[in-house]
């Protein structure tokens, strides 16, 4: 069985992270959202909201599961027994981030990750300036699923 985590904070969701899960669920059996909780970062929602807020919307997904974690992300991808790690490059400064990320998961763990170019459409969507979009009192719907409700 092909299992894959999706890490991220998903601070808050976004249609680029709804992309990438979809096209993930077409190339693996099995996708994990793993949201990290970071002890140093400010978040906007809870664990418990941002997790809702992907639940409700792949309510009808049965190869979709929701769970946090703390630690390496390869420690919890051997703890939910995936052997891939799914991640979205919107441009070439996320290439040259993750590159040297995904290799040392892999010595470490030998776990692949994949990358998925994220569609053109969709390249500028950021949860940060979602964040501080939605912080200022903007409207954010253009760029967040329907389930997240801020």
């Amino acid at each position: 069985m092909k299992i894959a985590v999706f890490p991220g904070s998903f601070d808050p969701l976004t249609l680029g992270h709804t992309d990438l899960i979809d096209r993930g669920l077409l190339l693996f059996d099995k996708l994990i959202v793993g949201i990290g909780e970071n002890s140093s970062k400010q978040y906007m929602s809870s664990l418990a909201e941002r997790m809702s807020f992907i639940q409700e919307h792949y309510k009808n997904e049965e190869r979709l599961e929701v769970k946090s974690y703390s630690g390496l992300t390869v420690d919890f991808c051997k703890k939910e027994g995936a052997n891939f790690i799914l991640r979205g490059l919107r441009n070439g400064i996320d290439f040259e981030y993750e590159k040297p990320i995904a290799q040392m998961n892999y010595k470490m763990s030998g776990i692949e990750s994949y990358f998925l170019l994220c569609k053109p459409e969709l390249s500028a969507i950021n949860s940060s300036i979602v964040r501080d979009i939605a912080r200022n009192g903007g409207d954010i719907s253009a760029f967040v699923p329907p389930s997240v409700q801020l």
